[in-house]
Order: structure tokens, then sequence, then C-alpha cells
């Protein structure tokens, strides 16, 4: 995903958002250090300086904190992009109430 701002006013670079999409895949700093080929110092400072920004305690509240932002997409999940409605002046019905036999 791109860098950038969240709805609040949370600025992450491009790197850290990508430590936190291997996060949410499950890997430990260790995979991310060597699939990032970077140090694990490095990426030990990345969590730590994201985890800060984000005001998460650890990599459970993270993952959960990027998927509420839209920061992360995990097996299709949290991933579409929905249109902005703002800008549109097409009367749309009310959204449908969906269950979880639905999906």
């Amino acid at each position: 995903m791109a860098g950038g701002e969240s709805g609040s006013s949370i600025t992450l670079s491009d790197r850290e958002l990508q430590v936190i999409e291997l996060v949410a895949a499950g890997l430990t700093n260790e995979n991310i250090a060597e699939k990032l080929e970077i140090s694990k110092r490095t990426v030990d400072n990345h969590i730590s300086n994201i985890l800060t920004k984000t005001a998460t305690g650890n990599r459970t509240a993270l993952v959960l904190w990027a998927l509420q932002q839209g920061k992360v997409c995990i097996d299709q999940w949290n991933c579409c992009v929905l249109p902005d409605h703002s800008t549109q002046s097409v009367n749309h019905p009310v959204s449908q109430e969906h269950h979880p036999e639905d999906f």
C-alpha cells in the first residue's frame, strides 16, 4: 500500500507500511529483515517507531489498527477501495444488511 496518512494525523513512511504488511502476514522480525534485506535491529527500530506512532502496544493491536485504517489487506479481506460519494450526485439505495452466511 502507498505511504501517507490515515484518517487521523499519523504519518507512516513507505518502509513502515511495508513492515506493517509483513507483520500482518505473520512474519517475525528476523523474517522481515531477510525479506527487506535490512538488519533485524533496523526492523526492531521500525516496529518500535510504528507502535509509538500508532499508540498500539503490541503486534496484535498494530494489525487490528492497520486493518481498521485500511493500511493492510489480508487474504483479500479489507482490500476494496470504496468510491468517494461526496463528488457524485447519483442517489444510491441504502446499503444492504449483510449476514454472516452471505460471506
